[in-house]
């Protein structure tokens, strides 16, 4: 952790300020502080900051600008920048930052995977007052770095086996219960598409499954896609479109990250997580296209593509899923490129079947930037996804619509009456922004976690 929860009145102060702060502030300062300022251009500007040597002529201050005090990632661009050492919040001018913003964006602001490469220095340090609300920052900064962890390592050592390793830590630091569903043994309990698309790859696929909360109280369920890497199958990648598959768990990174916030905020449901874990490989007994493939729940799909291939594994989980009758579903999956196409990398195609959740969730987003944006359950594309040899086919009749027709095919395997949102996340920072370095990315669990704080209160 660089964010320390003490009090340090030795530690260099930094001054938060705005633009409209900044103008205010900068006429009550010591002329040669102000001119210094000047000469440096900082005007409070997002992002920004300048040091102001102290009359010994070392590092005496700072001053940073921020867009505004609840910014979640408000001091991100710190860290890393400043010189070594302990920093803290002055209190005694500039605006005062809301403490769970400040310990959160000052860890996002130093996080770096370095499993590989080793760090070039190490980040600087903010002293904050011990709080309910820097504890809350610090949980949400752990949980997001876990998650951008998961999905940075590389397939060859984050294949299904470690994912569930990775499953088994979280429940294990939570009290939670840990099982697993290996090999061949997916089709005697009968979860045969999870098996039929991870069955080519040496790494067996798998259920992962964790339990935990009450039992009398509300059953929440938590499903993230965990292909650890993505050949397309079959219907092989390309080479750029191959580059950066071992990210195509990052639904099942979110969804572990959201579940350890579930827990350690102990909010007061049964939570069930279930993520089906494969590799999409190429070997002789691959699975086809145009193969028929049965699920858990009855319906056959008609295997259109193979690299279609997250939704006919989600489909087992959230059948097995709905069988408890949950209040909430939620499933998380880098499940399409047209959400991409439609979206971008930073905006999370949100679907649900009730448009008041949906838009709460997407103000929700909004406030506390990390959002989403509602995409429509368009009933009459349905018939985009009709087969004439099977119940449905995992691909629709042309590329309009793509995010659309996955959510759909996937709501075939919820119940009419069962309250569900899909995210088609990205998972991914395709460009650096402080606190969001290039690569992988918790997106939506801060949302999802105020939601569920508020439903389940």
């Amino acid at each position: 952790m660089t964010v320390l929860l003490k009090t340090n009145a030795a530690a260099i102060a930094i001054t938060v300020v705005d633009r409209s702060a900044f103008q205010t502030l900068a006429q009550t300062l010591p002329t040669p502080t102000r001119h210094w300022l000047s000469a440096l251009g900082f005007t409070g500007a997002p992002d920004s900051f300048a040091l102001v040597p102290g009359p010994d002529g070392k590092l005496g201050q700072v001053f940073a600008g921020i867009s505004h005090i609840a910014d979640p990632f408000a001091l991100a661009a710190l860290p890393q920048a400043l010189p070594e050492g302990r920093y803290r919040l002055a209190t005694n001018e500039g605006l005062t930052l809301q403490a769970e913003a400040a310990a959160l964006s000052w860890e996002l602001g130093a996080y770096q995977f370095d499993l590989y490469k080793p760090r070039r220095r190490a980040p600087a340090e903010l002293c904050l007052a011990p709080s309910a609300d820097a504890q809350r920052g610090l949980a949400f900064a752990t949980a997001m770095a876990a998650t951008r962890d998961l999905v940075n390592t590389p397939a060859e050592h984050m294949g299904p086996e470690e994912l569930a390793q990775a499953a088994q830590m979280i429940a294990k630091q939570h009290g939670a219960t840990f099982k697993q569903i290996v090999g061949d043994d997916l089709l005697k309990q009968n979860f045969p598409a999870i098996h039929a698309v991870g069955r080519a790859s040496t790494r067996a696929p798998r259920l992962i499954e964790l339990n935990w909360g009450a039992a009398d109280a509300p059953l929440l369920c938590i499903v993230g896609k965990g292909v650890c890497f993505d050949t397309g199958g079959l219907d092989i990648k390309g080479a750029d479109g191959m580059r950066q598959m071992k990210k195509d768990m990052g639904g099942a990174a979110n969804a572990l990250g959201l579940a350890a916030l579930v827990m350690a905020f102990k909010l007061p449901v049964r939570l069930q997580v279930l993520i089906p874990a494969v590799e999409n490989s190429i070997a002789g007994n691959a699975y086809r296209p145009g193969d028929v493939i049965k699920t858990r729940k009855g319906l056959h799909i008609e295997i259109g593509n193979t690299d279609a291939e997250g939704r006919v594994v989600l489909s087992d989980a959230l059948a097995y899923a709905s069988e408890g009758n949950p209040e909430l579903i939620i499933d998380l999956a880098t499940l399409t490129g047209a959400a991409r196409v439609a979206l971008g990398a930073q905006l999370p195609a949100l679907f649900s079947k009730h448009f008041d959740s949906a838009r709460d969730l997407v103000d929700l987003g909004l406030k506390l930037e990390d959002p989403m944006w509602h995409m429509p359950l368009w009933a009459p594309y349905k018939a985009g996804i009709e087969s004439s040899i099977g119940d449905i086919v995992n691909t629709g009749r042309n590329a309009l619509g793509g995010a659309i027709n996955a959510a759909l095919f996937l709501e075939y395997f919820v119940p009419e009456n069962q309250d569900w949102l899909h995210i088609d996340l990205f998972a991914w920072n395709d460009v650096a922004r402080p606190g969001r370095p290039v690569g992988g990315e918790a997106q939506t669990i801060r949302t999802l976690l105020a939601y569920l704080e508020q439903r389940f209160a």
